[in-house]
Parts: structure tokens; sequence; C-alpha cells
């Protein structure tokens, strides 16, 4: 049963009216907002039910489905199945690939068949790196948040559901590709939770809130985009025929991160102190006035300490690059010319610090006449080698910070 949009606007959950800004972006596709609207709004706060919102059949489809199972040789851990809440062992649906690829773990698609056809749910997981469509939108999604961003595909049989409620430790964008199913979505139990915090540590506070009445109960039919903030408690069934949805993940950077990224700089600059590298007084009990001394250092060494190197080498790591293809490169450096098109690689995470080019794949230093260029590059515009610089442009090239562009 569906809730009816009167229900929605008062006193249930928001759905998504405003205007899209001018230049639309992708988190407008999904919501009808504007980052603006979104980030007031919306984010990290409530629930957000959007209908009819984008025809998604450009990022995946059933036949897409088809195509990552049974031709293109995926191993775990880029499926798993689920029956009954439960996640299965992964060799009850992989085996061996055959002549020259004789490793043990590629799907099997016959196994996999026969585990759907029992009412099994099929999730393809970071399909970011696997399927080029959704791959070019997470990166682009998680530009604009700020935050990064995978994404799964949940495949349905009629009348089943793959997992009991619980809610995850990141925030979600649910995306209905094909057929319907049912979500029941209940606020959180236990609020905007970290990482290590999953919802199997309150099992029985989620049971009994599932059993209390939704703040959404709804069908998301094909076009509809819910979003969860993480913490969230939902549970999703397949109505009559098979549902296929992506699931967009976008793991949110929190204040605490911020704090272990500070409190671990604080620790490595008191490793260049003589008094706390020093042992404590001989005897069982710390003296009260040993904690006060630690304290006070650490307190100073918090207030002092930049956390901001780690933070952006630990945001660097979070994820990859824009694919880079490395016939079009190297046709790219052999034909370079003052006319060659180039830009930056997209998702690079690039920043200058002083002469030093840091990005997701590594670091540069550069002298301070070419300064002015790597600036001017770093606006993600297309631009060419002469108006760079051939040599720096060729420099770029070769180490993936710069790919062709289009004329």
């Amino acid at each position: 049963m569906s809730t009816s949009r009167t229900e929605l606007r008062n006193p249930g959950p928001t759905e998504g009216a405003g205007v899209p800004e001018s230049r639309p972006t992708r988190l407008t596709r999904l919501t009808r907002l504007s980052q603006e609207e979104f980030a007031r709004d919306i984010w990290g706060r409530r629930a957000l039910l959007t209908r009819r919102v984008s025809d998604f059949s450009d990022l995946f489809s059933a036949d897409a489905v088809d195509e990552l199972i049974a031709r293109r040789g995926l191993r775990t851990p880029f499926l798993r199945v689920a029956r009954d809440g439960s996640t299965l062992p992964e060799s009850s649906y992989t085996s061996s690939a055959g002549v020259g690829a004789t490793i043990s773990d590629q799907l099997d698609d016959t196994a996999l068949w026969r585990q759907f056809a029992d009412g099994a749910t099929l999730v393809l997981q970071a399909l970011q790196r696997t399927w080029g469509p959704v791959a070019g939108f997470c990166t682009g999604l998680s530009t604009e948040l700020g935050h990064p961003a995978q994404a799964n595909a949940y495949v349905t049989p009629p009348q089943n559901r793959g997992f009991d409620d619980h809610y995850d430790v990141h925030d979600v964008f649910v995306l209905q590709i094909k057929g319907t199913k049912r979500w029941l979505v209940h606020e959180p139990v236990h609020p905007d939770p970290l990482r290590d915090q999953p919802w199997t540590d309150r099992r029985s506070a989620v049971a009994e809130a599932a059993r209390s009445t939704p703040y959404i109960d709804t069908v998301l039919e094909p076009g509809d985009a819910l979003y969860l903030p993480r913490g969230w408690l939902h549970a999703a069934q397949a109505q009559g025929e098979v549902s296929v949805h992506l699931t967009i993940g976008i793991h949110t950077w929190t204040r605490y991160a911020l704090a272990e990224q500070l409190a671990a700089s604080a620790l490595d600059a008191l490793r260049d102190d003589p008094r706390m590298r020093g042992s404590l007084p001989l005897g069982v009990d710390t003296p009260a006035e040993e904690i006060d001394i630690v304290r006070e250092r650490l307190l100073a060494a918090v207030t002092e300490a930049d956390s901001a190197p780690s933070f952006h080498r630990a945001r660097r790591g979070q994820a990859r690059p824009a694919p880079l293809g490395p016939l079009a490169q190297l046709a790219a450096v052999d034909g370079l010319g003052p006319g060659t098109p180039v830009r930056l690689r997209e998702a690079l995470e690039a920043r200058l610090e002083g002469p030093r080019l840091t990005t997701r794949v590594g670091w540069l230093d550069f002298p301070e006449t070419d300064l002015p260029s790597v600036i001017r590059l770093l606006d993600g515009d297309v631009r060419t080698a002469g108006d760079l610089g051939v040599e720096l442009v060729g420099r770029l090239l070769r180490a993936g910070v710069l790919v062709p562009a289009e004329r």
C-alpha cells in the first residue's frame, strides 16, 4: 500500500518539490532540489521521497544485470546473494571459469539463475568500478557533495525481500530502475552511526522500532528516488514482478573523522617531546600529577596540530580518480602539440600546496615558472597544450594527471 502525496507532505516525510538550478546537477536529478536547498533542509536530517524524478535507464537496466553476470567474468566480492535476510556463502554461486581463467571465485551464471529462481536477491556491488554509466554518475555526484560515492544494484524476484529491517552507516539514494518495491522506513534508533557502529550492535532496538508505525510506507516505481540518511531503518520487498534498483551510498565524512585526524596529528607531534617519551615513576598507581602533565601537553598539541594534510590524504584514499585508458593516453602523448586539447582528470582530488601538486595518483613538484599554468588547469576547463606549455602538459599526461579532451 502506497502512502499518499498528501500524507507525505504533512506530517510525513518531505517530498522533493524545489525548483532546480539553471544548470542541473546530479543531485538535482535525484531530488529536484538545488544543492543549497538539499543542504539546508534534507542532508543528514530526514528522508526524502521524490516521485517520477528521472528516467534512470541510462544509468542501469535489466539488460545491464544480465550483461554483468553472464558475460563480464565478475568475481567476488562484486556480487553477493541474500535470501530470507541472510547472505549466502560464496561457494553456492561461484565456480572455476575454465580454460585460461582457472580461478575459483568467478560468478557461475547457472548457479546464480537457480538461486534467483528460488527467491534469492542478487546484489551487484561496487558498480562504480564495473559499469561505465554508473561510474561516471558516482564520480560527478561525489564531486558535487564532497563525500565518496559508491553504487550497488539490488535485483529481487517477485514477492521477495533480500534483507530484514536494518540501517546503513552511510547515506543512500535509492533509484528504482525496473518493477516496483514496497519500502518501510522508520526513524533512527541510533542517529548518525559511525562506520564501526553497525545495526547488528542494536538488533533488539531495530526489531522493536520496525514494529512501530513507519515514517514512510510506500511503493517505489521506475523513476522514483528515495534519500535515506545513515541510521534510518529500512526494509523493502518486491511486488508482482522482478525489481531492480540502484542504491548509491554516500560515505559521509564526519566531525568524528576530523577529530581522529586531529588526535593523530597531535600524538605524532608528542613523539618529539622528550618528556612525553619519558617513563612514568615506579609504582603501581599513576600519580594524578602525571595525568595532569599529559593532559596539558596533549591539549597544547591538539591546539597546535594541523590535521588538514592528513585529512586530505585520507579523503584521497577513499576513492579512485575517473578511469584512464592507456591507449588513448599514449596516443595523446605521441601526438602532443600546441593544439592538443587536454583537461584535468576528474575526481583526482588535486590540491596545490606551495610548489607541490598532490593528487590521488601521487604528487609532483613544479618550478615557480610553471605554477600559473598549474593553477589554470585546476579549474577543470579544457585547455590546449600551447596555452599551458607543451613540456608541462607532456609531463602531466605521463603522470595521469591530465587526459585528452574533446576538441
